[in-house]
């Protein structure tokens, strides 16, 4: 009896192991603005383990770490010199794998960032491949540049422009070529038409899969290939013009880049990393994540799935950071659900991402008052939820002045007016702890290494920890929910009643159904639900906004529902789904067929 109950437990917990990826929620850090441990003004690994039973309480179920790499930071860890080592400011090596120990005891995943389209100019690939050293010479994009007739000035090869603004290809006086850069000028770009160069990258996923992370975030996948300039008369082609006004040729959109992103050959690459996370399936007892980040449309991004016979990636779902806004309707909202609902292949799983390190924060972005659903949509429906840090608590932009400016991205405007335009440092300014001194973020006399943003005394977690109506207990009440069957395995239904009533529904056979609405509108609403058939008379409210008036723990008849001005209310029924009696009959006959 005891060895079976045994044998039955290890098969419960390699199943939960197993399938623990298609329901997570994913806490995104940013490292260097979570917690600092030291008092140098630079959060740091130690800060994160400090601050892990904190999300453990909120009921995170992995955690995924921007980059934490060996780097010179000209892109704040992005431009990587050393994929196998820990950037100082961050901490050693001991520390990730006490993080990382930490981390399993409380039964939190870690997931890091990874960032195979380019290293730091000062990585040692780098140097050796400059200096044409025998079997580096093209680990990266290289060719000659052209020379003006007119001026017999040297000139980059084609018209291929940054990310981050100006000319993509930077001459290397070393190497007397020019190399690519399709980001910041100390990025370069590896070359995945090497052989070598793909098989490093999978030695990088296996040196951290050894040390036993739970997968990877991929970064700007889409941008691994270029054209191949042997199909061009050996040289790179010109991007054509985008046509979009009051573009010029150093902006990043006046050219549409037909030649340097979305390539067809960048969807082999990802479905043979996804074949070495699952290698490890077996060998460490889990599944191992991959999601990958492109900024693309949505048939290129649906790719990187998988096809019929090759495993691939879980694509970041952009839709509603780019798609929803603070004048979308119900209408709206609906339509960008169904869509990634409807386009996504059959059997794979959904995610929902409110936000990143790259973005306008969520509050910043949509307002306030819309905090509340925009988290309850995200964590209701069907997969994958991705929070960024903050966004449990409302946090916004901070505000930071050209002066303390970091971001190359905006640094790269040259204009001290409106380079706030294309800066990402608002969004990455310290977590709000408290209410003391740098928001409990760091105990520095000096300056964080960016400003705190000046409400962080009204928004902070202490004080919605206390506060039994504030954005932190209404995520932590509805992360509570997700935890039901319902919406792990049930149905979506979603409806707009009307251009600013939305109402998502999951609902599981013998299971009690969970019911998400939302009113985007200032004016309370009485919503009648007796259309919902399948879901049974009596709801209980088990999570409200902070606008809502009506409180959690409150019952109600579906058919009389009131909704004070924008309110997320998430109900659970005081009921299993209804079964219509021909459904009953069937699976009767189901039964009794398989029983003779």
């Amino acid at each position: 009896m005891r060895v079976a109950f045994l044998l039955l437990f290890v098969v419960v917990v390699s199943a939960a192991d197993l399938e623990w990826w298609k329901t997570a929620l994913i806490y995104q850090i940013y490292p260097r603005s979570f917690k600092d441990s030291n008092g140098d003004g630079i959060g740091d690994l130690n800060g994160i383990t400090e601050k892990l039973p904190y999300l453990k309480e909120t009921g995170v179920d992995a955690i995924w770490l921007s980059p934490i790499y060996l780097s010179p930071m000209y892109d704040f860890g992005y431009d990587i010199t050393d994929y196998r080592e820990i950037a100082p400011e961050y901490g050693t090596m001991d520390d990730f794998k006490r993080l990382l120990s930490e981390a399993k005891k409380l039964g939190i995943r870690v997931v890091l960032d990874y960032v195979p389209n380019h290293t730091s100019n000062e990585s040692d690939w780098f140097i050796r491949s400059a200096n044409r050293e025998s079997g580096y010479e093209d680990y990266y994009v290289w060719t000659d540049g052209v020379n003006d007739t007119a001026t017999g000035e040297l000139k980059p090869p084609n018209n291929w422009v940054s990310q981050f603004r100006k000319s993509a290809w930077e001459f290397n006086s070393a190497r007397g070529q020019y190399y690519l850069h399709q980001f910041v000028i100390g990025q370069p770009d590896l070359n995945y038409r090497n052989d070598k160069v793909q098989q490093e990258m999978k030695d990088v996923l296996r040196f951290w899969l050894d040390l036993g992370v739970s997968g990877f975030r991929v970064d700007a996948v889409n941008r691994l290939y270029e054209a191949d300039p042997r199909n061009y008369g050996g040289r790179y082609p010109d991007e054509p013009l985008s046509g979009i006004n009051g573009t010029v040729p150093d902006d990043y959109e006046y050219l549409n880049h037909i030649y340097t992103q979305d390539l067809n050959e960048t969807y082999d690459v990802v479905y043979n990393w996804r074949d070495v996370l699952d290698e490890y399936i077996a060998i460490q007892g889990e599944y191992k994540i991959m999601m990958t980040e492109a900024y693309t449309d949505l048939n290129n991004m649906i790719r990187y799935y998988g096809t019929n016979t090759r495993n691939g990636s879980i694509p970041f779902n952009f839709s509603f950071l780019g798609d929803i806004n603070s004048s979308s309707n119900a209408w709206d909202i609906k339509v960008v659900i169904d869509k990634w609902m409807t386009y996504m292949p059959n059997g794979k799983t959904a995610n929902w991402v409110n936000g990143n390190h790259d973005q306008s924060r969520l509050a910043s972005r949509q307002g306030l008052e819309r905090v509340d659903a925009m988290n309850m949509l995200a964590l209701i429906l069907p997969g994958v939820a991705i929070t960024y840090q903050g966004e449990e608590i409302g946090m916004t932009d901070g505000y930071v002045s050209w002066e303390d400016t970091k971001d190359p991205q905006a640094c790269n405007t040259d204009d001290n007016i409106n380079y706030y335009k294309k800066s990402r440092d608002p969004s990455r300014t310290p977590y709000h702890w408290d209410s003391s001194n740098n928001a409990g973020f760091s105990d520095t006399t000096g300056k964080t290494w960016l400003p705190v943003a000046e409400n962080y005394r009204t928004v902070n977690l202490a004080k919605q920890m206390n506060d039994p109506k504030s954005h932190y207990q209404f995520y932590k009440d509805v992360v509570q929910v997700r935890r039901n069957a319902a919406v792990r395995e049930g149905d979506l239904d979603t409806r707009a009643l009307s251009e600013f009533v939305l109402v998502v529904t999951r609902l599981l056979p013998n299971y009690p159904g969970v019911l998400g609405v939302v009113n985007l509108s200032e004016k309370s609403q009485e919503l009648d639900l007796s259309s919902l058939q399948l879901l049974p008379d009596n709801l209980k409210v088990v999570a409200s906004g902070v606008s809502c008036t009506t409180e959690k723990g409150a019952t109600m008849k579906k058919s009389n529902v009131p909704i004070s001005g924008h309110c997320a209310l998430l109900f659970e029924s005081n009921g299993c789904l209804r079964l219509q009696p021909y459904i009953v009959l069937c699976i009767f006959l189901y039964l009794i067929s398989h029983l003779i």
